[in-house]
């Protein structure tokens, strides 16, 4: 967990730092810490920000029934009082669903008084394959909503990957965000700056909203969400090194020491299914037969035996589960890698669900052969619908035999 000011201030490799500008503040992490940041400040005007891996805090609420998660407040000793509301209970907001955020630190910062909010993004566009930077003059309120209501409020410019971001560009982007001709040149200059920032830190993402002018024409980030990728994370170890690994999910966090990209879903059915692409068409040939599935997950191209009987274990993980659908296109992954793999789960962890395989590629023939002589009852299935529909029948009816509180065992 970072603040801002490190964020926008820590030195790249010119030494030089980024020197966008931010309210004046830090991170704290207890009660007294919170305060002893108020108390340098040395102003009754001062903002109080729950931090959790979620947006929409300000409307949203905690475990304890104590209401908004961004405040206002005059005195340290109020910033103590709301540090102790905060930290370490869960804050439920729309993003978070019911099951919360748990708030790790608190970020404490002069409030700073603004003329005018406007909202500022960088992020990779898929369609070009080139960033492109979206900007609008109504910041400090939901983007899709603005969006929605009056799209002629979004401005989107594309980077030229070899230019950057030029004078004449950034000075374009300036003249949509309705700040005042004394802030247009900071505007510009902090356009230039978070470019910078994404481009040499390996980031997919920088978005600041609001980005305000405020009533002395200083152009401040006020709140910010970046996203790194994750495949530079070697080369830039000072940002991975703020990963707060509590706000994540414990399993996804399990899963990528495998290199296995998992996240959780709401359904019943567990897929395991190499390529993104896969998946997506996976999960969505599942719905069309009637299931929900219960999570995705690619294992990827490099899947070894002990990597999938490491997602077996994580699609076990849910209660819900219950039945799971192996389709693996062999190419660079190996199908028979992906048996023994198979096999070891089924029997090393007891499954007790129906399991449908639906494998295609390299080594394909020995792949089946492994799973018929293994002597477990694994249904193979090679066509992509026949495979989706049988594992969806069959685990209705482990499904129904649990709304009955009746247990069905597959004989494996």
């Amino acid at each position: 967990m970072c603040c801002l000011s490190a964020l926008f201030t820590l030195a790249p490799g010119d030494g030089v730092p980024y020197g966008v500008g931010v309210p004046a503040g830090d991170a704290a992490f207890t009660p007294e810490g919170a305060y002893d940041v108020a108390k340098k400040l040395n102003t009754e005007d001062l903002v109080i920000k729950a931090q959790a891996l979620t947006g929409g805090r300000g409307k949203g609420h905690f475990d304890t029934g104590f209401q908004g998660g961004v405040k206002l407040v005059n005195t340290p000793e109020e910033v103590r009082d709301l540090a102790k509301e905060f930290l370490h209970h869960k804050i439920i907001t729309k993003q978070t669903g019911a099951a919360g955020k748990e708030v790790t630190a608190v970020y404490v910062v002069e409030r700073a008084f603004t003329r005018t909010e406007a909202y500022l993004a960088i992020l990779l566009d898929r369609a070009t394959q080139k960033p492109i930077i979206v900007a609008s003059a109504q910041g400090g309120m939901d983007i899709e909503g603005v969006a929605a209501k009056d799209p002629s409020a979004i401005h989107t410019f594309p980077v030229d990957l070899e230019a950057g971001v030029t004078d004449a560009q950034a000075a374009d982007i300036a003249s949509v965000l309705g700040f005042t001709s004394h802030a247009q040149a900071e505007a510009a200059e902090t356009v230039k700056k978070l470019y910078k920032i994404f481009n040499e830190r390996d980031s997919t993402q920088i978005e600041i909203n609001p980005l305000s002018e405020t009533i002395d024409h200083k152009v401040l980030a006020m709140d910010a969400k970046f996203g790194f990728d994750d495949n530079a994370s070697y080369r830039q170890e000072e940002v991975f090194n703020w990963r707060d690994l509590t706000q994540e999910d414990p399993d996804e966090v399990e899963a990528s020491k495998s290199n296995l990209n998992f996240i959780k879903l709401d359904g019943n059915i567990g897929c395991l299914v190499n390529g993104a692409g896969l998946a997506m068409a996976t999960m969505d040939v599942i719905t069309l037969y009637g299931g929900k599935p219960a999570n995705f997950l690619d294992c990827g191209g490099g899947a070894t035996p002990q990597t999938i009987e490491n997602a077996f274990k994580l699609i076990l993980s849910e209660a819900a589960v219950s039945g799971i659908f192996v389709n693996i296109f062999g190419g660079i992954v190996r199908c028979d890698y992906v048996a023994e793999g198979l096999i070891a789960a089924t029997k090393n962890l007891g499954v007790e669900v129906p399991i449908v395989v639906r494998l295609q590629g390299t080594n394909f023939e020995k792949a089946a052969k492994m799973i018929e002589e293994s002597g477990l009852k694994i249904y193979a299935v090679n066509e992509l619908d026949a495979a989706a529909e049988k594992v969806v029948k069959m685990s209705n009816i482990v499904q129904n035999a649990r709304d009955i509180g009746a247990k069905v065992n597959f004989e494996f």
